[in-house]
């Protein structure tokens, strides 16, 4: 089987690329602005382009990567079917985490640049006329992406180079964390056959900055602080529902993977 992994540099698009040729599938992998994109047959399609911690200081890269190019590949490729990768972070202001709850963004604010662009896109995809167009809202999504900013690498990256982990948000602030390994086995099964057009990949439960830190300290011994501005942060539990009664999907529990990441960091620090 084709597929083609836009964004394919990145965490999430490199390790599905890795998966989708172990699998034994046909997988290209173009590069940014390869003409080959509006040429050819792409086959199942995974729009894996985005921006994350860097966004606020890159607005206009930001707009590019969630809309404009997106755009592009909806206006001018020819596929089988495309899988959109956006963010349960857009629930943030919401009533509900159900796919079909309604959504609230402040343009005047400027950390709701990203929840603006990743709902334009999706806008895009349903009102493409397309209808082998999908959208997948990824949590947060861990595994061994050590050198990324984001918070759970950076913290385990300072509990064992620095053994002190210097908190910005409560020990109360709460998320939801998903597997890699979890995320890359279930998008090209909605890729090929969801019956659904919008999904939320998840593990459905919030997981505490004190829940994880304990973990880490009894894992490293580092030395936990919190900032004086500390803020409380949490997000609503991501409704799973969907994938659950259409594929039995059952997520890999953060706490549990703990050891391994952990683990795989300290071997390539030795390394």
């Amino acid at each position: 089987m084709k597929f083609t992994v836009l964004g394919a540099s990145g965490f999430i698009g490199s390790n599905l690329v890795a998966h989708l040729r172990r699998e034994g599938h046909e997988c290209l992998v173009p590069s940014r602005g390869d003409p080959a994109v509006f040429g050819e047959d792409l086959g199942h399609v995974f729009y894996c382009i985005g921006l994350t911690a860097d966004f606020r200081q890159r607005p206009f890269d930001t707009v590019r990567a969630h809309v404009c190019l997106l755009a592009d590949i909806l206006e001018k490729s020819r596929f089988e079917s495309l899988l959109y990768l956006s963010s349960t972070r857009i629930y943030g202001n919401a009533e509900s985490t159900r796919e079909d709850s309604k959504l609230l963004a402040d343009p005047q604010n400027p950390s709701d640049l990203y929840n603006l662009t990743k709902m334009t896109g999706e806008s895009l995809c349903f009102a493409s006329g397309r209808t082998n167009v999908r959208v997948a809202r990824l949590s947060n999504v861990y595994g061994g992406d050590f050198a990324s900013e984001n918070f759970l690498s950076a913290i385990i990256r300072d509990a064992l180079k620095k053994k002190r982990i210097l908190l910005h948000t409560s020990v109360d602030s709460a998320k939801d964390y998903v597997a890699i390994g979890d995320v890359i086995g279930i998008l090209p099964k909605i890729a090929q056959g969801g019956q659904h057009r919008l999904y939320n990949v998840a593990s459905g439960t919030n997981v505490s900055n004190r829940e994880l830190l304990l973990e880490i300290q009894k894992l490293t011994g580092c030395e936990v602080a919190i900032s004086d501005r500390a803020q409380t942060i949490s997000f609503p539990p991501i409704s799973i529902d969907c994938l659950q009664e259409e594929f039995r999907y059952h997520p890999s529990p953060i706490l549990r993977d703990l050891h391994e990441l952990v683990l795989k960091y300290k071997h390539r620090v030795d390394n």
